[in-house]
């Protein structure tokens, strides 16, 4: 690592300190290596800029899975939510997703402490303006205030921030979310770099003063009792939680929307940036959707210590006086007082394909992104990014092997997938239907996925990987113990008549009668001398039992895909002088350097017919050396 005149030394310097940034900061510094955080404003760490709640459908599962790994983002969670609740529990246990409302002053007064009170890192609030590179390879960073610090891997979490630009109705302005400032220099250096760099768009919905609501004009939507929790190491939580509450658009709300679309930054051509597919604007919707005579709206508190609540499902950039009028339109919300109106944001990414597997540049070693800067959007998936990112930028600077979470590993693994390999041409949003193996990729079973894997980095305490192993004897305890024969009886199938299921004449194994949909452990543990092997156990015991040949089918499945991931291609392979494949598909794999042949086999333009090319001609060559 080259040393500076007058600089710091770190091992890396992460930046930005959004939900990426955090993560990926704890993760290096737990691992035992020095981090610099670099953030625009440290009043903004861990900023809920959009939505003030943690999780929802796929999402939760990535919150999950960033426990798992040892990242801080579900502890926080359980530590600052207003309200709990598991989503999709009348669908099968592959799409359970908890999402939790959060005091979001206080997730950030969490995260910032976190970040503070961990002696491996520098929380310092300045802007990263150039990556220096020595021999190809990072090794240090520049601010504008003319510091430079020698770092050996940098980790760029740079969020919505890179000479971005806020839009409502007429206004235009430089600067970041929520009045922050942009950055406006790190993009040049990237682009020095090699990196081509895109623009693409977010944005948010107005803020209101809860005490001018009439939220008995609408539907209160009430938290879980008990209580869930997203940490695998949360033992119960306990709390008065707060209701959230549902309304609806309507016609007078579209007709105010149609008339003034021609003042809209989307339709006007003020914003030339793509925004996202699947949380469009309320401008968005009308037009896209036009059938329908209304649209979902919840109105969400963003804290306990203030009046300001989110309406969810609002999102737009129409001009302030289009905004008030459309919201006096809703039930509910006629005497309406906004305090904060909508914007739309757009920012300076890279194409993920740039990546490998482990998120690092293949242009400059040492150099890893996370986040939105990658074409994602949201909290989830940037924090799921950014402790992945920290623990391989931790493992580069150490000279180890990367951790590589494949899509049939974890949705962070599909996500990571689908961005390096497949890219992306809107924000990305991850969603359980882009996840093949989802009845393997439970939110339930994050800790046995992956805690084990990650127990090498360190970032597992010996605290979490105890009990992940009593839970493991546990499931293997009720298994075993549900295997015994038991005959039929008056009992047994007196349960069997209160839950709608037909009796038992003969004799019959416990495993059998869990899969009776209706009956649960506890339901035979009364009958039978089971052992009480605690409640997440028994979820995993019930799920294997109910749906046992499927998780069996997908994991056959999983193998066939392990096969394809195992025959690796030779780094320096000439595309270009393979025969028979396409030009597209040339092109594709000489750009993105696939390392395997089912990466290969996910690349967007690459058909089957180019893998089976390709594995002919990697057969060919091997028998050759051989």
């Amino acid at each position: 690592m080259k040393a500076f005149a007058n600089s710091e030394e770190y091992d890396i310097a992460v930046i930005g300190a959004g939900h990426a940034g955090c993560e990926a900061a704890l993760a290096a510094a737990r691992m035992g290596l020095k981090a610099l955080v670099l953030c625009i404003d440290l009043d903004s760490v861990a900023l809920m800029a959009c939505n003030p709640s943690i999780g929802g459908t796929s999402k939760g599962h990535l919150v999950r899975e960033v426990d798992a790994l040892g990242g801080e983002m579900g502890l926080a969670a359980d530590g600052c939510f207003i309200q709990m609740r598991m989503l999709n529990t009348g669908k099968g246990p592959a799409v359970h997703s908890l999402r939790a409302q959060m005091d979001k002053r206080r997730y950030h007064e969490r995260m910032k402490a976190a970040l503070e009170n961990e002696p491996n890192i520098t929380l310092r609030q300045d802007e990263c303006a150039r990556i220096l590179t020595e021999n190809g390879r990072v090794s240090g960073v520049v601010t504008t205030l003319g510091a430079v610090y020698a770092c050996r891997a940098c980790v760029v979490c740079s969020g919505v921030y890179l000479n971005s630009r806020v839009h409502t109705g007429e206004y235009h302005r430089d600067r970041g979310p929520s009045g922050l400032a942009s950055a406006t220099l790190l993009s040049d250096s990237l682009r020095e770099l090699g990196f081509e760099l895109r623009r693409f768009k977010t944005g948010t919905p107005p803020r209101v003063k809860g005490s001018s609501l009439d939220l008995d004009k609408m539907q209160p939507q009430f938290g879980d009792e008990p209580i869930p929790h997203f940490s695998f190491m949360t033992d119960r939580l306990e709390r008065e939680q707060r209701p959230c509450f549902l309304t609806y658009t309507n016609r007078k709300t579209h007709d105010i929307i149609r008339e003034n679309l021609d003042r809209s930054p989307m339709f006007t051509g003020a914003i030339h940036a793509t925004g996202t597919r699947y949380c469009p604007s309320i401008e968005d919707k009308i037009v896209r959707f036009a059938d329908k005579d209304r649209h979902q709206l919840f109105i969400e508190p963003e804290g306990e210590t203030t009046d300001e609540m989110y309406v969810q499902g609002m999102s737009t950039s129409l001009p302030r006086d289009v905004q008030e009028a459309m919201i006096r339109t809703v039930e509910g919300m006629e005497n309406c007082v906004i305090t904060r109106y909508g914007y739309a944001i757009e920012y300076d990414c890279i194409d993920p394909t740039e990546l490998t597997a482990a998120l690092m540049s293949r242009r400059a070693p040492g150099l890893f992104f996370a986040g939105q800067i990658n074409g994602s959007s949201g909290y989830e998936e940037a924090a799921a990014q950014g402790v992945y990112a920290g623990i391989n930028a931790a493992l580069y600077v150490k000279g180890e092997e990367p951790l590589v979470i494949g899509r049939s590993d974890a949705y962070l693994g599909v996500l990571c997938d689908d961005l390096t390999l497949k890219g992306t041409n809107e924000p990305y949003r991850m969603m359980t239907c882009r996840a093949e193996y989802r009845m393997m990729l439970r939110q339930d079973n994050a800790d046995l996925r992956l805690t084990e894997r990650a127990y090498r980095t360190g970032l597992i305490s010996s605290a979490r990987y105890d009990r992940l192993m009593r839970k493991k004897d546990s499931i293997a305890l009720g298994k075993s113990a549900l295997e015994r024969t038991v005959p039929a009886s008056e009992a047994l199938n007196k349960l069997l008549a209160e839950r709608g299921l037909s009796e038992v004449r003969g004799g019959t194994e416990l495993v059998t009668l869990l899969k009776r949909k209706g009956i649960s452990y506890l339901d035979l543990m009364e009958l039978y001398d089971l052992p009480d092997i605690g409640g997440e156990a028994r979820e995993e015991v019930e799920i294997d039992a109910l749906y046992g040949g499927y998780i069996k089918r997908q994991e056959d499945e999983i193998e066939k895909l392990k096969r394809l991931d195992g025959q690796l291609i030779p780094e320096g392979i000439d595309y270009f002088g393979i025969t028979n494949l396409r030009t597209e598909a040339r092109q594709k794999l000489s750009a993105i350097r696939p390392q395997s042949l089912g990466q290969a086999s996910r690349i967007s333009g690459v058909s089957p017919a180019d893998i089976a090319v390709l594995s002919v001609f990697l057969r060919r060559e091997t028998d050759r050396q051989e």
